[in-house]
């Protein structure tokens, strides 16, 4: 099973190496990596090339502007085609990712799943063991698309959404996560980490990415929907996920604007309230 690693980098790039490592540190054979990095500061570059010397599987793509998180994924998805014939799925994601020394034994075990469906999404785990996937299972309610247009609205009433949803957490956090032991086929899976088969190819190029970041999950579902497909969610396929190495390194304004100009893109699809 060859298998082709794809991540973004923005200043970050020792979750890069750690994510690196554990594909090096794994079961995983001659495994081609590709780091897209999305015009990070100069310290960060000079470790992504230090890397690239280290790691003789590491193809490194330096971008000379941030075109975001998918579009980063799209081009090292297109540089791997052209180059790397041989590959048999696709580990896209974030890069502060750290994958299980049995990755690629888990992957062949669910060969069977891996073959019938274009994206499959894995059991992510947070470092204290929280599970964020299956991310979505069937829909959203009309009450959360209400409260989600309330936080879109202004970053002040997003603040205050933020601090009600802390104190209230038990009661008003979305039960999807706690299947986290059912395969089945899902409506969005959690966006940090996908494994595309080569069937997705067979139908798409690349990943549809309308936005810069955020509400990627979304679209992804929305691109599978269009030719009759669904993501797959496999307890079996694990991976350890940092969470928010990237986003929460910029700052908060900035950040809720970037998902206030996704909601906006999001909102062209899903209409509740007509």
């Amino acid at each position: 099973m060859k298998l082709c690693f794809i991540m973004t980098n923005f200043n970050n790039s020792a979750f890069t190496r750690l994510a690196i490592k554990s594909i090096y540190n794994s079961d995983v054979k001659d495994p081609y990596i590709i780091v897209v990095d999305n015009a990070s500061d100069a310290e960060s570059v000079a470790d992504l090339i230090q890397m690239e010397k280290e790691f003789p599987g590491l193809s490194l793509i330096l971008g000379k502007e941030n075109v975001g998180y998918f579009s980063g994924l799209n081009i090292g998805i297109n540089f791997s085609r052209k180059s790397f014939p041989d590959i048999d799925f696709w580990v896209i994601g974030n890069n502060d990712l750290i994958f299980p020394e049995d990755f690629a034994r888990s992957l062949a075990d669910c060969s069977a799943v891996l073959d019938k469906y274009l994206v499959v999404s894995p059991n992510i785990r947070m470092l204290d063991g929280t599970p964020q996937n299956p991310h979505v299972i069937s829909a959203i309610s009309k009450r959360r698309e209400f409260v989600y247009d309330l936080y879109h609205s202004s970053y002040i009433l997003a603040g205050l959404i933020v601090r009600v949803a802390k104190l209230t957490h038990r009661f008003t956090d979305r039960k999807d996560e706690q299947q986290y032991a059912v395969a089945q086929e899902i409506y969005q899976g959690y966006g940090a980490c996908y494994i595309l088969s080569p069937r997705f190819f067979e139908h798409f190029n690349e990943l549809w990415a309308p936005t810069f970041l955020m509400y990627e999950e979304f679209f992804l579902s929305r691109q599978l929907e269009g030719k009759g497909f669904k993501t797959y969610y496999e307890p079996r396929i694990m991976v350890t996920h940092h969470c928010h190495a990237s986003t929460g390194a910029l700052p908060g304004k900035y950040r809720w604007q970037l998902c206030r100009n996704a909601h906006k893109e999001y909102r062209k699809y899903v209409k509740v309230w007509r």
